[in-house]
Formats: structure tokens, C-alpha cells, sequence
């Protein structure tokens, strides 16, 4: 994400994409937005609920009361609303409460957790309140959620891969993190599910030390943890980058080394209540998420408090939306288009579908003329698809509309004739590359900047000749990756997309192939499906960012070659194909965790070989 100003109101002149992508990276702040936190043991159990303005420093301001006092207890917030649950009074309590963040007052009834627990944590994003770890007569790995704009009862959504309690927990809008603990003794286990869909945690990494009693909270990308005991009490500041697994790294330190501290945010600015050092104490100090360091003083709590918990109504995890009086921004929205193929004759058919929303396709138009093996490209307004047989093959590019229900349009021309090609794009530019350019395999990479109609001009040659492979990238670099060279190929290779040169190695596949299909996220490219020398259903992955070889992702939920492949920044969707025959499936991903595909739903006929592009890949996201 471009790192745009942080501002409380936009002014001068801001493009709508640089708003959308200010908003959606969690730059655009929330004027006023809150930070509470509830509870706490100061001495004794307290029902304190004390808010700060995170955009400018000053002590906490009393908000209202728990409807019991209470220490230990976990707290999740959305862009309206802040929940407590569990800890303990001293008896271990299952209560479940809320406050309206911009509303001082009391504290009213939402529900219970499936048990009671304390020393629990958890966290949110705009739908979901997951509260995990603890101890209930004993040290649990249970995680529970709710439903943040309803109040009910919790239900359980699976256990984490270690019991434990006092770990730190935080999140970004997909992804809920747990942190170190006790089991009972203390660790530096990091764990993770993915929100939006129930299961145990799975391993996540590790952080700089072993590490219990402290909390953590986040920036949409990254989550940050506050001090805690190692046994010793300690100011270290860890962070870890939620979109890729990986162990957590010491970039700073609290302005006094202590644990049982509770930590707010506003995704950019990372505010640190509380605790013990040993003692109890009522400072608040902050720091800039991005950069860490040493925090510096915010202000000061009502009173001295420690082991409580707190949230806010612009923490990272909620930056999957705009929330402001701006209309939201064209482009963007999670459509996915799939073009042409084969049902089993040829057919200039589109058939769309919302990413974040599982579902049957429907109708979106139609392309200029009947066309299979063609190659998909976008950005956030305007699709192209490239090549492809009809049945003679073609250098043909059409382009498409995205926002608005409709059929293709005459783009320009390629600088060959050909079928087969890998793809991938940025906001500007759009990549064709290799491909069966009658009679030969071919190594040439065009482009086309899609803003404007007009013809392809040479970008440079593959590191091997080949056709039938597959293409994805991030906002500045593309990858290609298998095919038939006349056999089939592992090889994956990369190009800069802004700069016109040769493809160079990057790495392999883990198992050579041809008509696979691509799809990333900004950080991570997935290769899936293909023939060698059957069917397929093997999905790969790299991080585009470096080269290595491919590592194993999961699989589809069904072997086939020609399917057509897309994404957002957290799905990639694989649709019909050939499994022999022609499939209707359309199956899907999340990008930044490993697994099997799920069941996403059908298109609207069986098809073989059609291009696929999205408004909202990886690819545009610079």
C-alpha cells in the first residue's frame, strides 16, 4: 500500500483511488476516533471504563461501568461498538457485555461464552468478535466468537493449537493471531485462524522470546505486541506481518519494561495503557506502528490498573472498508469476470462473480466473438482479454467495462498471433507472455497500457519458450510460471512489470505442468491445477517478493486443466475446466494461509478455457 498522509480530513487534491487505497491501507483515520479499555485489577477488581482520543495525546477520561467488576477479561471492538468477555471477580465469569464507543455509559448485556473463562484475549474485525485461550478450571484451547452487530450467545469456532492463557492476541480484517502464554509454562508460540471461516488454529510462527501476561494490537498489515513477563518484566515491542507466516521480529521497546499492560490503536498509532513494573502504575504511552522504537508518554489512566483489556473504533482489523461520507470509490468491489471457453463449442459468453460472496455466477455479457484460451488482464475499471482461439488462433484484445453490466469492445492488437499465453497486470500496464504462436512455442512478452486502446508493443522474452502456462503478480513485479517447452515445464520466471526487459529465473514448481491457472495477492502468487501427465489438482505457491522455488499450498477440490483463475487481496477463485470433460466449479482459496480449496459455487455452463481477470487482484494494489 502507497504510505499516504495521515489525515483527519482530506485536503487538497486526492485522486478517488488514492482515497480508496488511504482507506483501505488504514492511513485515512477516523476524526476522534476511541480507544477503551474496561476492568482490570487496580487494587482489587474494578468496573472502570476509561477512553482516550487516539489522535492526540492526553490522559484517559472516565466512560461508564461494567455491570460487574472484573480482571483477566478479553475485548474486541467494530466501528460502533466494544465488547468485553470472560475474566474473573474472582470467580471465573462466562459474561459477555458492550458500550457504544462514541456514547459514554454503562455497560449492558450481550450474552455468555460457551464456558467461563479467564485470562482469555481476542480481538475483531467489522463482523466478528473471536475471543480464544484461558483457563476454565484448568488451561483451555478453546475459541469462541460472536457476531458483533447482534447480541447472542457465543459459539464455538474450533481450539488452538496449544492450550494456554495469558497469551496476547490481535488481528487484521481476515486473519485473528494468538501470541506466547502460559501451558503453564511460558512460550513464544504463535498461532492463527482465518476469521471468516471456522477451524483450529494452525502454526503461524514464533516471537523473539518466550513471553506471557501482556497484549497486542495491530495496523490492517501488522500486529504488534506490548511488554510482558519472559519470566522477567519486559518493554520489547515484537510485530509480525499478518498476510505471510513467519516469526516475529523485536523493533522497539514501552517507554518502563512492564506486562499486563491493554493495548489500543487507530491502525496507524499504537497506544499502551497501563500494567505493572512491578508495581501497578497509570501510564499511557504510544508509538508509530510502522516505525516501533521507543514509545514516548501519551498520558495517564484514571487510575493505576493492571490486567485488563481494551479496543477502539479504528483498530487495523477494521480497515476492511470505507467508513466515512465519501461514496466509496469505483473500482475495487471483488468482481471477478470469466471469458469465452468452451461448453463444448466455442462460446463468447462472461459470466461474473463477487469474491467475498459465495454463490453462482451470472450473466455479465459477452465478448466480441466466440473465443477459448484466452489470456485475462485488468485494473480496477477496465478488462482485457488477449489471444485465444477462435478457432483460428488470434492476436486480438478486447476490453470490457468492469463496473457496468455490458459486452466487450475492439482493444487493439498483439504483436503475435497466438493461444495460451500467461498474464498478469499492474493499475497501468498489462503483461502477455509466450504462448503457441502457430507453428512454434513462443518467447515473446508484449504489453499494453489500459487506459488507452491501441496495439501491444515488445516488453521482452521469456527465460524458456513456452505456451500454456500460467501468470501473476504484484503491483510491480510478474511471474510466469509452467507450460510446455515442448514438455512440461516447472519453471518459473519474472519480470518488472514497469520496465520492458527479459524474463529471469525465479525458481520451480513443485511439480512440472501445463494448463495451470495463477492468482495473487500482493505478496503471494498461487499456481493451480494443469496436466502432468494427468490431471492435476496440486496447488502451489511463492511470495513474489523473492525468488525460490514453489512451495505446497493445498490442493483444488477437483484435478483439472483450463480452468480459468482470479483474485482479490484475499481469495483467489479457479473456475470450470477440463476434468475431462467440461466443469461448471467454481472453488476458492485464502491467499494468505495454506489448505485445500473450498466449494465457492458454479458458473452458469460447464466450461473449458476461459480467461478470467478481477478488479481487485494483487496486482493493483501499488
Amino acid at each position: 500500500m502507497a504510505n499516504y498522509p495521515q489525515l483527519d480530513n482530506a485536503r487538497g487534491v486526492w485522486k478517488l483511488q488514492e482515497v480508496y487505497d488511504a482507506v483501505m491501507g488504514g492511513y485515512w483515520r477516523q476524526a476522534g476516533s476511541r480507544g477503551l479499555t474496561a476492568g482490570g485489577y487496580a487494587p482489587g477488581a474494578t468496573n472502570t471504563i476509561n477512553f482516550i482520543t487516539m489522535a492526540s495525546a492526553g490522559d484517559a477520561a472516565d466512560f461508564g461501568d461494567l455491570t460487574s467488576s472484573r480482571f483477566g477479561l478479553a475485548a474486541g471492538g467494530n466501528f460502533n461498538t466494544c465488547i468485553f468477555a470472560g475474566g474473573a471477580d474472582p470467580g471465573t465469569t462466562n459474561t459477555i457485555e458492550r458500550v457504544t464507543i462514541m456514547a459514554a455509559g454503562n455497560a449492558s448485556d450481550f450474552g455468555n461464552l460457551t464456558a467461563a473463562i479467564e485470562n482469555l484475549s481476542g480481538g475483531s474485525n467489522s463482523t466478528r468478535a473471536i475471543f480464544g485461550a484461558g483457563y476454565s478450571g484448568g488451561i483451555i484451547n478453546t475459541i469462541n466468537y460472536v457476531t458483533a452487530s447482534s447480541v447472542g450467545d457465543a459459539i464455538d469456532f474450533g481450539d488452538l493449537s496449544q492450550a494456554r492463557q495469558v497469551p496476547a492476541a490481535t488481528n487484521s480484517p481476515t486473519r485473528m493471531v494468538w501470541l506466547g502464554g502460559q501451558t503453564p509454562s511460558v512460550v513464544n508460540t504463535i498461532d492463527f485462524v482465518e476469521m471468516a471461516t471456522k477451524g483450529n488454529a494452525i502454526d503461524f510462527g514464533d516471537l523473539s522470546g518466550v513471553r506471557s501476561n501482556f497484549s497486542a494490537t495491530c495496523s490492517s498489515t501488522r500486529g504488534v505486541t506490548l511488554g510482558g513477563r519472559t519470566p522477567s518484566i519486559v518493554g520489547t515491542l515484537d510485530h509480525v506481518t499478518f498476510a505471510s507466516q513467519g516469526n516475529a521480529i523485536d523493533y522497539g521497546d514501552l517507554s518502563v519494561a512492564r506486562d499486563k499492560a491493554a493495548g489500543v490503536s487507530n491502525s496507524v498509532r499504537a497506544v499502551v495503557c497501563g500494567g505493572a513494573t512491578p508495581s501497578d502504575v497509570n501510564t499511557i504511552d504510544f508509538f508509530n506502528i510502522v516505525i516501533g522504537g521507543t514509545a514516548t508518554d501519551f498520558g495517564d489512566l484514571t487510575a493505576t490498573t493492571r490486567d485488563f483489556s481494551g479496543s477502539s473504533s479504528s483498530h487495523g482489523g477494521l480497515n476492511d472498508g470505507y467508513q466515512g461520507t465519501r461514496p466509496l470509490p469505483i473500482g475495487n468491489t471483488g468482481r471477478a469476470l470469466f471469458a469465452g471457453g468452451e461448453t463444448p463449442s466455442l462460446v463468447k459468453k462472461i459470466d461474473t462473480i463477487k469474491i467475498q460472496t459465495l454463490g453462482n455466477a451470472t450473466d455479465f455479457g459477452d465478448l466480441t466473438q466466440n473465443m477459448r484460451d484466452t489470456t485475462g488482464n485488468s485494473s480496477s475499471t477496465r478488462a482485457l482479454f488477449g489471444m485465444g482461439r477462435t478457432p483460428s488462433d488470434s492476436n486480438i484484445i478486447e476490453s470490457i467495462e468492469m463496473q457496468s453490466l455490458g459486452n466487450a469492445a475492439d482493444f487493439g492488437n498483439l504483436t503475435v498471433s497466438g493461444r495460451g499465453a500467461g498474464g498478469m497486470s499492474s493499475t497501468t500496464r498489462a503483461v502477455f507472455g509466450g504462448g503457441h504462436v502457430s507453428p512454434t512455442i513462443n518467447d515473446t512478452i508484449g504489453f499494453v497500457t489500459i487506459a488507452t486502446a491501441g496495439d501491444a508493443t515488445d516488453f521482452g522474452n521469456l527465460s524458456v519458450a513456452r505456451e500454456n502456462l500460467a501468470g501473476a503478480g504484484s503491483p510491480t513485479r510478474g511471474v510466469f510460471a509452467g507450460g510446455n517447452a515442448p514438455g512440461n515445464s516447472n519453471v518459473i520466471d519474472y519480470i518488472t512489470i514497469a520496465a520492458a526487459s527479459n524474463a529471469t529465473d525465479f525458481g520451480d514448481l513443485t511439480s512440472a505442468r501445463y494448463n495451470l491457472r495463477g492468482c495473487s495477492s500482493e505478496l503471494r502468487a498461487i499456481f493451480g491445477g494443469g496436466f502432468n501427465p494427468s490431471l492435476s489438482n496440486i496447488l502451489d505457491y511463492v511470495t513474489i517478493a523473492s525468488t525460490s522455488n514453489a512451495t505446497d499450498f493445498g490442493d483444488l477440490t477437483d484435478a483439472r486443466s483450463k480452468a480459468g483463475s482470479t483474485s482479490d487481496l484475499t481469495r483467489g477463485v479457479w473456475s470450470g475446466g477440463q476434468d475431462p470433460s467440461a466443469s461448471n466449479i467454481i472453488d476458492y482459496v485464502t491467499i494468505a494461509s495454506t489448505g485445500n480449496a473450498a466449494d465457492f459455487g458454479d458458473l452458469t455452463a460447464a466450461t473449458i478455457g476461459a480467461g478470467a481477470a478481477s478488479d481487485s487482484h494483487g496486482g493493483l494494489q501499488a
